[in-house]
């Protein structure tokens, strides 16, 4: 498997023991917490950003993969569909609701498939199609398999059908129907299991009697992986990082790549210290923030999970450990916040910045919202908010909203 000249293996959270391989299976001691580390005294700022974000002839090195000097695999290997690179857009509006200097929504709606997902699922797939390419290794990578509130699964799918392999998601019947449609659609095989997020990735062993490539958060170490250049595009954009990131938090992953992606850009000098993280979650299902609040390394499972944000139901999640870590490492907050605010804030940004959130996306404003009135904010700072996926995704759940209130 061909990888980039500054990754030198995989490290684990647990021991900090380095394996010099791009292989999970190759550290199988190691359980679900597995980081790519680097050279990193061999990058320098203009390799990662002295590179056009969108050449005139578009190439694999399009969007997040220009940053494959801090990426396992080289661009011109990926497995890619322009993912990354999304737009950073200014809001005044919410700048001058939150009373700060400036506020900016990094729409990650517009991926490919239109969620964050796509980013860690391109560079997971790049890794299963580069080792399937590596003539020194005798395995059967197929079925692709991840449960998913949705999102992931769908973004699974599309890059399967991509590399011609099959892929199997296991969503809960709550799924949003969006999703559903377009697993399916990008020639992905779907199990609809009833219940909730954890009945779904309770089935995937129940009923797949194969083997398989385990592609869920952390069982790859590649999703958390691709979204940290979240990060990486940030100080690209602004010069500088900001001072806050607000993001919608379910399994952990974006918060603990956003997190990732920071710090290794104050590792190799490119910045000063590590921007405020925070995690943002719905009321119905907040076990990040109910550790945060108790002063737990890691969150204990939500007993009776509830909101209508379906992408952040997620209970138990399986970066609950990483993400509490982001949050208190970097001196940020966690804050939850009831449904109704959270679709509230998803239609607000919709009406008057154009933007189109999705449910879960809509966690972000109504996060910071809440913390501005709390006076988290000093009045300067510069804030970002993380719209992890598209209006379009949940429709049905946002014009649900304003029956309810009569329109």
């Amino acid at each position: 498997m061909e990888t980039t000249e500054t990754f030198h293996g995989l490290q684990s959270r647990s021991s900090g023991r380095v394996h010099e391989t791009a292989i999970p299976d190759d550290c199988p001691d190691e359980g679900r917490y597995l980081n790519p580390t680097y050279e990193y005294d061999a990058v320098t700022s203009e390799d990662l950003f002295d590179r056009p974000a969108q050449p005139e002839t578009p190439t694999p090195g399009r969007g997040h993969w220009r940053f494959d000097a801090l990426l396992p695999f080289p661009a011109d290997t990926a497995l890619s569909a322009g993912e990354g690179g999304t737009p950073l857009v200014r809001t005044e509006r919410l700048a001058a609701e939150l009373d700060v200097g400036a506020v900016y929504v990094k729409d990650e709606a517009r991926n490919p498939t239109g969620s964050v997902f796509d980013r860690g699922l391109s560079v997971a797939l790049t890794a299963v199609a580069g080792q399937l390419s590596d003539a020194t290794t005798d395995t059967d990578v197929e079925p692709l398999v991840c449960a998913s509130p949705g999102n992931a699964g769908v973004s699974m799918a599309a890059y399967a059908g991509r590399a011609d392999l099959r892929s199997y998601a296991f969503v809960p019947s709550r799924c949003a129907f969006a999703n559903k449609a377009m697993t399916n659609v990008h020639g992905g095989e779907m199990r609809v299991v009833g219940g909730r997020y954890p009945d779904a990735a309770a089935a995937v062993d129940e009923q797949l009697a194969t083997d398989y490539t385990d592609l869920n958060e952390f069982a790859t170490p590649y999703r958390h992986e691709g979204i940290k250049t979240i990060a990486f595009e940030l100080v690209s954009d602004l010069g500088a990082p900001p001072d806050v990131v607000v993001v919608p938090t379910g399994s952990g992953e974006v918060l603990a790549g956003v997190h990732k992606g920071f710090l290794e850009l104050d590792r190799v000098g490119v910045i000063d210290g590590v921007p405020r993280l925070v995690a943002a979650q719905p009321e119905g299902c907040a076990p990040v923030v109910a550790a945060v609040e108790r002063g737990l390394d890691e969150p204990e499972p939500w007993s009776t999970p509830d909101t209508i944000c379906g992408e952040l139901e997620i209970p138990d999640p399986a970066g609950g450990s990483p993400a509490v870590e982001a949050v208190r490492e970097s001196d940020g907050a966690a804050v939850s916040v009831p449904d109704d605010d959270v679709l509230e804030s998803a239609v607000t940004v919709a009406r008057n910045e154009v933007l189109e959130m999705g449910a879960a996306g809509g966690a972000a404003p109504a996060g910071a919202w809440a913390l501005a009135e709390d006076g988290f904010f000093d009045g300067d700072e510069t804030v970002v908010l993380i719209n992890t996926d598209a209006g379009l995704k949940t429709p049905d759940v946002l014009r649900s909203h304003l029956m309810g209130q009569g329109i």
